[in-house]
């Protein structure tokens, strides 16, 4: 079984989200998300989330405190996934990097739009209900739902 640690940052304004749309090979459609990604060998899981919001959106993030984990199994590739999301804050303006391997748009999304935006159900989730009142910490799929070829993997 393979491991990967995701990890990803919660920026708020104006009770708007900031979120990325990502390509991936193997989908047909961008994928929105929150800013974030793969850990690198030997990076902490701050470092990770100062880097993609580097990255994605131009941002320079400053990590707080952990927020939730989410895990989700696939199936397919016999992959497990842990996200750590941190609530961040993070000063300026985003805009998705034209050099991106897989980041092709980002916007700030009303709380009310979060919903419609986010298509897959293991991100989709744990944002709602973790912003609904906080209390939940903790979400687990035995099964993700979903399969993702990143384009840097065979």
């Amino acid at each position: 079984m393979r491991r990967v640690h995701l990890a990803h940052g919660i920026v708020e304004r104006d009770r708007r989200i900031l979120l990325v749309a990502s390509k991936y090979p193997n989908q047909p459609e961008s994928l929105w998300n929150l800013p974030g990604g793969r850990q690198r060998q030997g990076e902490l899981l701050d470092e990770t989330v100062r880097r993609e919001f580097a990255e994605e959106v131009g941002l320079v993030a400053e990590v707080h405190r952990l927020r939730y984990v989410a895990e989700s199994y696939d199936a397919s590739t016999d992959t497990q996934f842990t996200s750590f999301v941190f609530g961040v804050a993070a000063a300026g303006t985003a805009r998705a990097n034209p050099s991106d391997a897989h980041v092709v748009d980002c916007a700030w999304v009303p709380l009310d739009e979060l919903s419609a935006r986010l298509t897959v159900r293991v991100v989709r989730t744990p944002l709602l209900e973790h912003l609904a009142d906080g209390a939940a910490q903790y979400f687990g799929y035995a099964e993700a739902g979903i399969t993702i070829e990143f384009r840097d993997e065979p």
